[in-house]
């Protein structure tokens, strides 16, 4: 990973270099926050080098993200965002606003929004080569990031309460995930 220094614990603020940590603070367990150093993003990159990409997912960031490009462009993980927006203007008058926007979403390959996070979630295990990928959700970030996995052949557990709704479940089993 080439665009960012390392990573910031949330909860007692210690830095870490890439490769030095995985997932959690060694010290306290805090969730690890990426690190961007905005100078030399400023230097580096000028909007051409976004704007100019033809990409129609998110992978026209890439120079910002903190992934490599994943393998293989006709894959799921290349069809995460740059979903379309709708003007509502009639809605938008009903409601005394100016302008109203809808973001069509379900253009995702799961149909959320969560399929950008679960593609580079992804991206990143490939490229540690990580054997498994692992969250608890009860809803859409689960089918994201199983959906994805099964994309690419990552395994996937997902860690879901009893309470989770039966569909999702069932979702999550489709695309070969590990439920718990």
């Amino acid at each position: 990973m080439k665009n960012f220094p390392g990573y910031k614990c949330s909860l007692c603020g210690a830095e870490y270099l890439q490769g030095q940590v995985t997932y959690t603070c060694p010290k306290d367990g805090g969730n690890l926050d990426i690190l961007l150093d905005y100078e030399t993003i400023k230097k580096k990159f000028q909007p051409e080098d976004i704007t100019s990409r033809t990409e129609s997912s998110l992978w026209r960031y890439l120079p910002l993200l903190p992934v490599g490009e994943p393998d293989g462009d006709s894959t799921p993980l290349h069809a995460a965002g740059w979903t379309p927006v709708f003007a509502l203007p009639r809605l938008a008058e009903k409601l005394n606003l100016k302008h109203l926007w809808l973001k069509d979403e379900s253009r995702n390959p799961t149909a959320s929004f969560k399929d950008r996070a679960s593609a580079v979630v992804v991206t990143r295990a490939r490229e540690t080569k990580a054997e498994v990928v692992v969250t608890a959700s009860t809803g859409n970030a689960g089918a994201a990031l199983a959906g994805m996995s099964a994309a690419v052949g990552q395994k996937a557990v997902i860690f879901a309460p009893k309470s989770a709704p039966q569909a999702k479940v069932a979702q999550l089993l489709i695309f070969g995930a590990r439920v718990i």
